[in-house]
């Protein structure tokens, strides 16, 4: 028997991770994905905290980017459902999904030619009316949306002559253009050095923090992850290994059973979050 401060930890985590799911913008119960008989996902209970942001982390093929696409309803699911703001998903009319929740897919690609300012307006369509023509509504949301992500002075330049940094604002812009509460990244931070990763988290940070989006992101690298996240989940052959905070889930057990690795965490003096400073292939 676990001794009893033991105990009361896990009791803790546990009541933590009930109020999220209670609580949760977006949340799967039981979901499960797979391709005839092989499951993905294995079935699953999973939340979406609302006004947090997720990370979900996990080796190559645990099956992150695909928990997003079950969770946003773009991959079928084998079993289970999903909730948006507490209705059944499936159930939903796609323009009305879009207009609550935003999905940016890893590395998207847009038209050649394409300027940033067009790009941005294209996540006005769900709210589009008649002819598809922008309302002044429309224009607003757009300005605003390449103002918070600076790029008000980019609005003409085509897409492909930014750099990595600034075309993935230039996409986070297009998601908030949709005018959602939340929003959905899969690996946002991939092909990025690491200022322009930082660069883009900061951004996602001040969304939530100052406008009040929901925010899940699929990550690969850690500190980062630990970093930007209010809650965090680590999958591992489809599976979740654990759920919470970053202290809960950053911890050496924890990286030991995911990723096979003896790992040294400290606390980032400067973020006061857990950081990975040292790790070896587990003996």
């Amino acid at each position: 028997m676990a001794p009893d401060n033991e105990k009361t930890a896990f009791c803790e985590t546990c009541d933590r991770t009930c109020e999220r799911f209670a609580d949760a913008a977006l949340r799967g119960e039981g979901v499960a994905v797979g391709y005839g008989d092989r499951l993905i996902i294995e079935p699953m209970d999973v939340a979406v905290p609302a006004g947090e942001v997720t990370a979900i982390i996990g080796p190559n093929g645990c099956g992150k980017s695909t928990l997003l696409k079950a969770l946003s309803r773009t991959m079928p699911l084998a079993a289970g459902a999903v909730y948006l703001d507490g209705r059944a998903i499936a159930e939903m009319p796609t323009a009305e999904v879009a207009r609550k929740m935003a999905l940016l897919p890893q590395a998207p690609e847009a038209p050649g030619g394409l300027t940033v300012g067009e790009l941005v307006a294209l996540g006005r369509y769900p709210h589009q009316r008649g002819f598809g023509r922008l309302s002044a509504r429309d224009r607003e949301i757009i300005a605003w949306a390449l103002a918070i992500t600076h790029l008000d002075d980019f609005s003409g330049r085509a897409l492909d002559a930014l750099s990595g940094g600034q075309r993935q604002r230039a996409w986070i812009a297009m998601a908030l253009a949709q005018d959602t509460d939340l929003i959905l990244l899969d690996e946002p931070t991939t092909y990025l050095d690491m200022a322009h990763q930082l660069e883009v988290l900061e951004l996602l940070r001040s969304l939530n923090e100052e406008q009040g989006k929901t925010i899940a992101l699929v990550i690969h690298e850690l500190n980062l992850a630990a970093r930007v996240a209010d809650w965090m989940i680590a999958l591992k052959d489809g599976s979740i290994r654990g759920a919470g905070t970053p202290e809960e889930v950053m911890t050496p057990a924890m990286l030991r059973e995911v990723f096979g690795l003896d790992a040294l965490i400290e606390l980032d003096p400067w973020t006061g979050r857990p950081s990975l400073v040292s790790y070896q292939l587990a003996s």
